[in-house]
């Protein structure tokens, strides 16, 4: 969708004129993950408007393949507008305007995700309308020759047409191969209160299962089958939960929330692509992420490789004394970061 954002504090009715960006999970992991050097291919519809245009092409931008973007001259592109304040408290406004759009048009007939080496698909998707819900049921289902499926639970409850959205999401969660879940919509969506461990015993099918902790850090669960190689008919382990890791988030002065969990998911399965151990994987999801926190709107630029990778390597003591602030990303060294002797 295209977003607009706020140009000052305020309510909804009150804000006088807003910045145009774009939105939308799946399109913020294939930006970032495309900015840090892979390949990323974005497949979805817009709108034969002004507002498409300027999606696939900010998109593409970026480094996205968006040769499977279908332009739908029935439809609109989706649009949204918020507020400054963040999502989850009193002071956050959000209005949608993506009921009958292109993107909700999206069904198994006319999508082709084409080959890759992850699909990466988000619990949003599936609200949009049937026709989403059956594409995705169709993509996250097991057999032979799909690509590793990733899956961002995302619960959104004001999308759910009913009050089914909890059992679908977990009805597809439990197809996929990796899975990204936070502790707080875990509780929310499934009423799962007993922290991580009780979140994989619910879901002990995906392979990998990632649960957010906020700014505590991050717990990965993964299947004695390993992490990479992955095959869809892999079993559920005996132990779901076998192979834990959690690996702390380091201090983050927050400017916005907006995207965060998207730039984590992109990290982390960057450190996927990379074949880098679970732990490591962790660290540069918590990387990815604190890029969004200490910037405005729902994208920002991933830290370079080789910045990264350092910060990854430091040992324990100094990665949790690892303070990042607004800007830290385009610094040769972090300020704020702890230096060894």
């Amino acid at each position: 969708m295209v977003t607009f954002l706020p140009t000052r504090p305020g309510r909804l009715a009150d804000v006088p004129s807003f910045d145009r960006a774009i939105g939308g999970a799946e399109s913020n992991v294939a930006c970032v993950l495309a900015a840090a050097g892979h390949s990323a291919r974005w497949v979805s519809r817009v709108g034969a408007d002004g507002f498409g245009d300027h999606l696939v092409g900010t998109i593409g931008s970026y480094g996205v393949d968006v040769s499977g973007v279908r332009r739908d001259a029935l439809r609109p592109t989706g649009v949204y507008f918020r507020t400054a304040g963040e999502r989850g408290t009193s002071a956050h406004e959000v209005a949608y305007y993506r009921a009958g759009s292109a993107a909700s048009a999206m069904t198994v007939d006319d999508v082709e995700v084409g080959a890759g080496r992850i699909l990466h698909l988000s619990g949003i998707t599936a609200a949009l309308s049937e026709g989403c819900l059956e594409l995705m049921r169709s993509l996250t289902a097991r057999g032979e020759g799909r690509p590793l499926v990733s899956f961002d639970v995302n619960h959104r409850s004001g999308l759910w047409r009913d009050a089914d959205g909890p059992r679908v999401l977990l009805e597809l969660a439990r197809g996929a191969d990796v899975v990204f879940v936070g502790e707080d919509e875990a509780e929310e969506a499934w009423g799962v209160g007993g922290g991580p461990d009780e979140i994989r015993e619910l879901l002990p099918e995906p392979a990998v299962l990632v649960v957010k902790q906020g700014g505590a850090g991050a717990t990965a669960f993964v299947s004695p089958a390993g992490v990479w190689g992955l095959v869809a008919q892999f079993p559920a382990p005996l132990d779901p939960l076998a192979s834990r890791t959690f690996e702390p988030a380091p201090t983050v002065d927050i400017v916005s929330t907006t995207g965060a969990g998207d730039a984590f998911a992109a990290g982390f399965l960057s450190g996927t692509l990379r074949d880098l151990p679970v732990r490591e994987r962790l660290r540069h999801g918590h990387l990815w992420a604190a890029a969004a926190l200490t910037a405005p709107g729902d994208l920002a630029a991933p830290p370079s490789r080789a910045h990264a990778d350092r910060l990854v390597a430091l040992d324990d003591q100094a990665w949790e004394r690892l303070r990042l602030g607004p800007g830290w990303t385009q610094a040769a060294q972090a300020p704020e970061e702890v230096r060894t002797p």
